[in-house]
């Protein structure tokens, strides 16, 4: 493990850990709250669906990078893969998604932690960023709680 990747394993275990206590301690009605209502509505369930199945594809894609594929294709439509994930999750209860949302994060962090110093340089593109290396997409991993944790605590009254 290089000090990049220790310290990346412990910014996912952070913001993971801060989820997972905020998502735990949501009463029914705040689970139905909504968060999001351009275009399709999301409420604080979806949106941890969503973290759900974006962490799942983003470890299948930063695999195929390291690997040596290409990563995103350039027609990649981050609204219809969005959309199809919520569709595929839509009958998980959020106990369910939660214990998934550890599980991909608990797995993410292993992931990282077998990297090398050599392969966060490796580069391909990533859906939203575009062409980077995996560092920058680890980062984003993180971020991306962050961005939504942003939207979301206005909503619980943060």
């Amino acid at each position: 493990m290089s000090e990049s990747t220790i310290f990346l394993a412990e910014r996912l275990r952070i913001e993971g850990d801060k989820m997972i206590e905020i998502f735990s301690g949501l009463t029914d009605a705040q689970w139905q709250q909504t968060v999001y209502s351009e275009g399709t509505t999301w409420s604080m369930r979806n949106v941890l669906a969503h973290f759900v199945t974006a962490e799942r594809g983003f470890l299948k894609l930063f695999e195929s990078i390291r690997t040596g594929g290409g990563g995103a294709s350039e027609d990649f439509d981050i609204d219809r893969y969005n959309a199809a994930q919520q569709e595929k999750a839509r009958d998980l209860k959020p106990a369910e998604l939660l214990g998934q949302y550890i599980a991909v994060r608990a797995e993410m962090i292993v992931w990282v932690t077998g990297l090398d110093q050599t392969e966060l340089s490796i580069s391909g593109r990533h859906p939203y960023l575009g062409e980077t290396t995996l560092i920058d997409m680890i980062k984003m991993v993180y971020r991306h709680n962050q961005i939504h944790y942003r939207d979301f605590r206005k909503i619980l009254g943060e």
